[in-house]
């Protein structure tokens, strides 16, 4: 198996913030937290939620039916395990793969949502009680193409939107507290599955778009959310799937099958920058929201690893975890 390369690049136009004006940020590894079951190959396949008053940091990584949580302490020496299982409202489905698991952090709650081959589970925060079940109608897809669920983002306060193997996307309506969860709306711009959603992750500012979601053909449909979801504009396919797409501070990151990294202006859908760094197929992207500059920080080498899923464990960037196909452990790295 050939290594995977991680790039630590941190790329915006303009910062959100104060920011430090430090120079190059460097990482080290830090020690790596097992897993009850290695990583699925899937992309995205990591979520991280810090809980800063708790001083804890909470990590999902999805394997075949099962979501693996750990809980981990900020010293890095207790960790605490979990484990998730697809289901139909309260019955577990030990055929049903789960696609992602991710955390919405909403002004009023966090949710955990899981995607599967059968539909939409939605959990509080800790894993604990499931809020919501919504079933895939396999009806509405052809029969040839496979049914799931897959993209995952809070949006516009009160919605979480999910994305499904035909292209559709689904937004929920959350409510402050319970489980009156409904479907508000569907989005039916996409043609090809969708592979990855992205919200506005630079806090205070009203822009004219919010949201991106990407599908299989690598077009990217950009959102105003809002009690009726409006279309802004569509950016043409780019001839290969976008794996994984951010959107931070007006600038939308998408990442593609042919290992570049292209940065658009979410308002006009002009290229900003291509980042022609990676050699192959790239799994997963990331921005720390509150740190603002363009450069690349860091790249690490991997050894005999695909890696699946790569978040910053922190706002402010100063450390990240990586996973890998097939190992049972989240690999961490900490700024120096």
């Amino acid at each position: 198996m050939e290594d995977d390369v991680i790039g630590v690049t941190i790329a915006t136009k303009a910062p959100c913030t104060d920011h430090r004006s430090d120079s190059a940020a460097m990482y080290r590894k830090d020690k790596s937290i097992q897993m009850k079951s290695s990583a699925s190959s899937l992309y995205n396949n990591l979520s991280v939620l810090p809980i800063s008053d708790k001083s804890l940091t909470y990590f999902t990584v999805v394997h075949a039916n099962t979501v693996n949580m750990v809980s981990a302490s900020a010293d890095g020496l207790n960790f605490s395990h979990r484990q998730l299982q697809s289901k139909e409202g309260s019955v577990a489905l030990s055929s049903s793969l789960i696609t992602q698991a991710s955390w919405c952090v909403l002004p009023s709650r966090v949710l955990l949502v899981l995607t599967s081959q059968k539909g939409i589970q939605m959990y509080e925060s800790d894993g604990s009680i499931m809020v919501y079940w919504h079933a895939l109608d396999a009806l509405e897809t052809p029969q040839a193409q496979a049914v799931f669920a897959r993209g995952i983002a809070p949006a516009g306060g009160r919605y979480i939107c999910v994305g499904t193997s035909s292209g559709l996307v689904l937004v929920f309506d959350i409510p402050t507290k319970g489980t009156n969860i409904t479907l508000a709306e569907v989005l039916a711009e996409h043609r090809d599955a969708i592979t990855d959603i992205a919200c506005e992750t630079c806090e205070g500012k009203d822009r004219d778009v919010d949201l991106v979601t990407a599908d299989d053909s690598g077009v990217l449909c950009v959102w105003k959310s809002g009690d009726d979801f409006r279309l802004v504009m569509k950016i043409s396919a780019y001839g290969v799937t976008c794996s994984s797409v951010k959107l931070w501070d007006g600038v939308i990151a998408a990442a593609y099958g042919t290992g570049q990294i292209r940065l658009y202006d979410a308002s006009t859908g002009a290229i900003s920058a291509e980042l022609d760094s990676h050699a192959r197929w790239i799994y997963t992207l990331d921005i720390a929201p509150e740190t603002g500059r363009v450069e690349h920080r860091h790249s690490e080498c991997v050894t005999d690893t695909q890696i699946c899923g790569a978040r910053f464990c922190d706002p402010q960037g100063s450390a990240f975890a990586v996973t890998g196909y097939d190992l049972n452990e989240i690999i961490r790295y900490v700024q120096l």
